[in-house]
């Protein structure tokens, strides 16, 4: 004997309507039904614990000040990003200065490979009838070629241990007037196998597979340098080298020097590297690095988030997702560099792309409530290369016949880039500009501070209005 279930529904209500079960529905109906809307209620509930999980980020991240370093590549945003943590994240960078060893050792052997790939150019290339005796580069030279060889394999081991892998190959002369910097080919390491590499190797405990994996590589290349340093210094320190890199226009790191005159400090198994090395320290990474600080003793202060984007133009891409909800970007750009060419594209002048990308930052509308401030970066280069007698209009005509001095550039270009943020900011805004040389730690530090204090009170004062 069947029987039918019969509901009782408000009829004036259509919600009650839409929502009762039809009429004479069978247990068999009802027990799917029932399935259907036990379902139903599954995925609403997760819904709303994805929006009460979307709504807690989104509060916790109202007490985040979100900071983007932009500029070009080798603009100086990974050695401002070790100046920050430096000063605001001491335990951490202690723990891991060690593992930037390899990173050291590898700068210090490719600055000696590019000198010595020059020379073997210059061998191969010059006809030596041709040149006087003076300028002959003879079997004098070749022994260093020969001693020096197993730093190729040196450069190979050291790269296999951070992971890189190499990326831009050395550009040609594209034009007679157009020269790009020769060198050796750029390499990069991913931004997670630099973090597993010093989750592995930081710390005055390192891991037992960092032991037996990484230190008799280290070693052995810390032995093969000293084995070779006297030879390294001795071509590094050549008049006559030193003369063929200028005429070959050979690309060396900025820091070459730093580490090549510091060979013997190197050089020694019991090596530890200082705060001034890793600073100086250059590794390329891929993808975004993100650091958390903790910038104020008030336990009420929010918390800052650092974001180190790459500045080639391959990653400029990456740039636009990090623009939303920013609270501050600061901009490098490099104004020694107006006699340079982009690695990438050697038409361009250097200083020229930092200008299209401060323009295109300023014009930005997703930008237009952002803290911005400006570090105009490498200023000890800057001045060297006016103390060596480079013109400046040479290169940047519009410069005109202003005073080849570093302050009257300096003050040239700070007004050429705050006219752009005035022209070219979708509503009125305040730029903080800074001379900077991000070497220079006890200026940084001063430096660090007013940018901390400056965007803070922006970030409390926008606070108050919402």
């Amino acid at each position: 004997m069947a029987f039918s279930v019969v509901f009782h529904h408000d009829a004036t209500d259509p919600l009650a309507v839409i929502s009762a079960p039809p009429p004479n529905e069978s247990s068999h109906e009802r027990a799917a039904r029932e399935e259907r809307e036990a379902e139903a209620q599954r995925i609403s509930d997760l819904i709303d614990d994805e929006i009460r999980a979307e709504r807690a980020i989104r509060k916790k991240e109202e007490d985040i000040v979100k900071i983007l370093l932009l500029g070009q590549s080798e603009s100086g945003k990974s050695t401002t990003l070790k100046n920050f943590r430096m000063r605001f994240a001491r335990d951490r960078w202690t723990e891991e200065r060690a593992s930037w060893r390899a990173v050291i050792l590898l700068n210090l052997v490719r600055s000696a490979n590019t000198i010595l790939d020059a020379l073997s150019r210059e061998m191969d290339d010059v006809d030596p009838d041709q040149l006087d005796d003076a300028f002959k580069f003879d079997d004098y030279y070749r022994q260093y070629k020969v001693r020096l060889s197993p730093l190729q394999a040196v450069e190979s081991n050291l790269k296999r241990l951070l992971g890189a892998t190499e990326d831009i190959q050395p550009r040609k002369q594209i034009s007679p007037t157009i020269i790009a910097p020769c060198g050796s080919p750029e390499f990069f390491v991913r931004s997670r196998t630099w973090r597993n590499f010093l989750q592995t190797t930081r710390g005055t405990e390192v891991s037992r597979h960092s032991l037996q994996h990484d230190l008799p590589t280290l070693l052995d290349s810390t032995d093969a340098i000293a084995n070779g340093k006297d030879d390294i210094k001795a071509l590094w320190r050549d008049s006559r080298i030193q003369a063929m890199l200028c005429r070959r226009k050979t690309r060396l790191e900025d820091s070459a020097g730093f580490f090549l005159d510091s060979i013997d400090r190197l050089s020694v198994r019991d090596y530890e590297p200082t705060d001034e090395d890793v600073l100086r320290a250059r590794l390329r990474t891929l993808d975004i690095q993100e650091h958390d600080l903790v910038v104020d003793d008030d336990t009420d202060a929010p918390k800052w988030k650092i974001f180190d984007v790459g500045g080639s133009r391959t990653q400029r891409h990456a740039w636009l997702p990090y623009f939303d909800q920013v609270n501050a970007v600061i901009f490098l750009a490099p104004i020694s560099c107006f006699d340079e060419r982009l690695l990438e594209d050697p038409r361009v002048n250097r200083l020229e792309d930092s200008f299209i990308l401060w323009k295109a930052i300023c014009s930005s509308k997703l930008l237009s409530r952002t803290i911005l401030i400006l570090f105009l970066n490498k200023m000890d280069i800057l001045e060297q290369k006016i103390r060596n007698g480079v013109t400046v209009k040479r290169f940047l005509p519009s410069y005109g016949d202003r005073p080849n001095e570093t302050n009257d550039v300096v003050k040239y270009l700070r007004q050429k880039f705050k006219d752009t943020v005035r022209y070219c900011s979708p509503e009125p805004r305040v730029c903080h500009i800074y001379p900077t040389s991000v070497i220079d730690t006890k200026n940084m530090s001063v430096t660090l501070i007013s940018v901390r204090d400056g965007i803070l009170r922006e970030y409390l004062k926008r606070a108050d209005l919402f």
